[in-house]
């Protein structure tokens, strides 16, 4: 077939491993395959293929195929990315972190998205359940796709992460049971990152987009 009619090209992904990436497919292919297969022969080949990619993310990472294959197995129907959303408060030119209960590490505050929230009031809940101030989402700054950037630990899904810039209007610090403590942090004074969830450089494109509000959205 020439080349021109083999169909649009999936984007280069620059950052994630390539076994990663074919694992994630292979989950992607067997979870819509055991969704829609109806044959027992074609269950049984579907379910080999999960197993195969559970194999490859436990060879990659810490966890075991077990823990793997157990995620898989929570996930049913047409498999389509996550959504990640992050909020972005800055004040007096330091911007609001929180310091994760889970890795003792710092992030932008947010988390998965919910079912029957809009991506916005999704970041206004996540940053008032895991810092204690009240935020207005005023800017859709950048949606990223996980598997482009050098996030680490590698995930076991293909994750779409929405961050928003936020305007402080109310609260006060507070932790949470996800939390440990809440700052503010200078561009130049970054904590140690939890880089599962957020970059350097994102934290950075989110002082220019404060910075300069008319900047369009980052996007993958």
């Amino acid at each position: 077939m020439p080349d021109d009619l083999e169909g649009p090209q999936k984007s280069p992904r620059h950052a994630e491993p390539a076994w990663l990436s074919w694992a994630k497919e292979l989950q992607a292919i067997a979870q819509t395959g055991l969704t829609y297969g109806t044959g027992p022969f074609d269950i049984e080949r579907y379910e080999a293929v999960r197993r195969v990619a559970a194999e490859m993310i436990a060879a990659g990472s810490d966890s075991t195929i077990g823990t793997v294959l157990g995620l898989f197995k929570q996930e049913g129907g047409y498999a389509t990315p996550k959504v990640d959303v992050r909020g972005a408060a800055v004040r007096d030119g330091k911007i609001l972190l929180v310091k994760e209960a889970s890795d003792g590490l710092w992030t932008l505050p947010g988390g998965w998205a919910d079912v029957n929230e809009s991506p916005s009031q999704c970041v206004v809940r996540e940053v008032w359940e895991e810092s204690g101030f009240e935020v207005k989402a005023t800017k859709l700054a950048a949606v990223y796709d996980r598997g482009c950037h050098p996030h680490q630990p590698p995930f076991a899904f293909h994750v779409y992460k929405m961050f928003f810039l936020c305007q402080i209007t109310g609260g006060a610090a507070q932790t949470s049971l996800e939390t440990l403590e809440i700052a503010f942090f200078a561009p130049d004074a970054l904590p140690a990152l939890s880089t599962g969830r957020v970059l350097p450089f994102q934290i950075q494109r989110m002082f220019d987009h404060h910075e300069t509000p008319d900047l369009p959205a980052d996007f993958d």
